[in-house]
């Protein structure tokens, strides 16, 4: 997935996370994250993002996440969100995970 724009999903409301994702050119992914479960949960979030960031085929990219508490699934799906934005594509492969 090529990245044409900055875009933006989620909010800061209790239990969300809000994702600012930008295209770079080289250089890979890299990821500020911020949250007020660091130290609990600080790599586990940081891995979904990155996960979800190589499923969407996404080399190159300045991720800012300021999570409040949001669920593995919640996360994923404001990654790929601001991911389709970012790329303004609406070709999405939705899929069930066991």
């Amino acid at each position: 997935m090529q990245l044409k724009k900055t875009a933006v999903a989620g909010t800061m409301e209790s239990g969300d996370i809000m994702i600012t994702i930008e295209p770079k050119d080289a250089g890979g992914v890299d990821l500020d994250l911020s949250s007020n479960v660091m130290q609990q949960y600080g790599r586990q979030i940081e891995a979904v993002i990155r996960e979800t960031l190589s499923g969407l085929g996404i080399e190159n990219a300045a991720v800012q996440a300021v999570d409040k508490g949001a669920l593995d699934c919640t996360v994923r799906a404001r990654v790929s969100a601001a991911a389709f934005r970012a790329a303004e594509s609406s070709d999405y492969q939705w899929e069930v995970r066991k």
